[in-house]
């Protein structure tokens, strides 16, 4: 059974870090590449990164350079570290994995429950 459980959200002030995890199990982690989007109420849900099973990362614009995606394939984890949030940030944080590398959430038929992150002004 695929599960893919994301932990790491919280209430931060703007400026602040969060750095949030996916942990996995069920599949062939080190064979898929995986990634995280997000969800804003009343929003649709946006690609926010993601890294490739040769390491190799693509960004959102509006989190590039403050966002850093990173796997550990010997405990079929992925982290998302968070720095310099801003209200705009606060969304519900989804993890994800695909088969191929891809940035349109209808190519991961795998995904977590989510985690909130919130950012106050």
């Amino acid at each position: 059974q695929v599960q893919l459980v994301e932990s790491g959200g919280g209430l931060v002030q703007a400026g602040g870090s969060l750095r949030l995890s996916c942990a996995t199990s069920g599949f062939a982690f080190n064979n898929y590449a995986v990634g995280w989007f997000r969800q804003a109420p009343g929003e649709e849900r946006e690609f926010v990164a993601v890294i490739d099973r040769a390491y190799s990362t693509i960004y959102a614009d509006s989190v590039q350079g403050r966002f850093t995606i990173s796997r550990d394939n010997d405990k079929n984890t992925m982290f998302l570290q968070a720095n310099s949030l801003k209200p705009e940030d606060t969304a519900v944080y989804y993890c994800a994995a695909s088969a191929h590398t891809a940035i349109k959430r209808e190519h991961f038929p795998f995904w977590g429950q989510g985690t909130q992150v919130t950012v106050s002004s």
